[in-house]
Parts: C-alpha cells; structure tokens; sequence
C-alpha cells in the first residue's frame, strides 16, 4: 500500500476529521479561557487583594540599561510570576472543562449500553 494512499484511508476516517474539529474548536475556547481569566477574573481578584494587577507581578533579576540613540538599550531581565499564575488558572479551567466533556460523554456511553 503507497503512503498516498495510506494517508488518503487516514485523513478520510472519522477519528482523524474529529479530532481536527476538536483541535479547532480547543484552539478557540483556550482563547475564551485566557481573555475570561486576564479580562474578567483577574481584575475583580486583583481588586479584592489591595489593587494588585496580575500581569505586573514580576521579581526584576537583573536592571535594565537605558542608553542614548546609536547604542540600543538592554530590557531587563525578569520573573514574570504574575503572568504564570494567570496560565495556571487557565489551564485549571480548561482541564476542568475537558473533565467535565470526558465524564458526560462516558455517561452517555454507559447509558447506550444498557
């Protein structure tokens, strides 16, 4: 059997056309989960804990340097912890989503059983 047609067999199977479905539309709702967490939860917590804004949150490692035109000036160098604690809570709602998807899907699998 040729690669071609190999890859033909896969690409037209169901599982390969859903699971780039599922890869699309998991693509899209990661971006919901990041604007919901960056744009609607962070601000009011942020608020909640004395005005604190997420992103800023950083440990400065090493200062930068600020030079005047021909020389380019050297950013400095960070921590960027506020930022990894917004990923967290991301990746917290979207597998918690997904367990959600894989807990009523195996529902209705159990129930079809019957």
């Amino acid at each position: 059997m040729s690669i071609v047609k190999e890859f033909k067999e896969f690409a037209i199977k169901g599982n390969a056309v859903e699971m780039a479905v599922g890869i699309v539309i998991g693509a899209s709702f990661g971006k919901i989960v990041t604007s919901m967490v960056g744009d609607v939860m962070m601000p009011p917590l942020g608020l909640l804990l004395g005005g604190v804004d997420f992103k800023n949150l950083k440990v400065v490692l090493k200062e930068g340097i600020v030079n005047m035109p021909p020389t380019p000036s050297v950013p400095p160098v960070t921590l960027n912890y506020g930022m990894f604690i917004n990923t967290v809570i991301d990746f917290l709602i979207v597998a918690f989503c997904i367990f959600l998807v894989v807990k009523g899907i195996n529902h209705l699998k159990k129930s079809a059983a019957k």
